[in-house]
């Protein structure tokens, strides 16, 4: 008998995180998002090679930085354009569970204008989570016009240099 050619539980996308320490990765998310270990990997050197987590039903991949195969993590890289997104039943509680584990605040819980309220913080090892509650359903119609109120009560950047 043939396997699924998609395993149970990765229907969707998953994403593969490249941490410094991914020892430490593991216990962070434990702590600020209740992920739970579903297992790990370590390599001969002793770091860990692969590891699966997940979060609800959402499940994740990370391995510690390994250089030498092309594995940098956001820390060594200088960053990264790529966040991840987590709905939660409480975002003000996760919110500052995720800060009270060692999360950096970039961006402050507040509702935003398409029906949630969200906040931004990068985890110790470079990666930025968006923890967000909907607190409003809001329809595409609505939303963009809800956007362009908001940038037409904002000055971009050519009206601010001729301030």
């Amino acid at each position: 008998m043939q396997p699924s050619p998609i395993p149970p539980g990765y229907e969707g996308v998953t994403p593969y995180l490249i941490v410094g320490d991914a020892e430490a990765a593991i216990d962070f998310y434990t702590r600020a998002f209740g992920a739970r270990e579903l297992f790990r990997l370590p390599s001969p050197s002793g770091k860990i090679g692969h590891a699966e987590m997940a979060i609800g039903t959402a499940r994740f991949m990370m391995a510690s930085e390994f250089p030498e195969h092309g594995a940098r993590s956001p820390k060594t890289l200088g960053g990264s354009p790529v966040g991840l997104l987590l709905y939660v039943e409480d975002v003000d509680a996760r919110f500052a569970q995720a800060l009270a584990a060692g999360g950096r605040e970039l961006q402050p819980l507040r509702n935003q204008f398409y029906g949630d309220r969200s906040g931004t913080i990068e985890d110790p090892f470079g990666h930025k989570w968006t923890l967000a509650t909907r607190v409003e359903d809001v329809s595409p119609e609505e939303m963009r016009a809800r956007c362009d109120r908001m940038f037409q009560s904002k000055p971009g950047p050519a009206q601010q240099a001729q301030q």
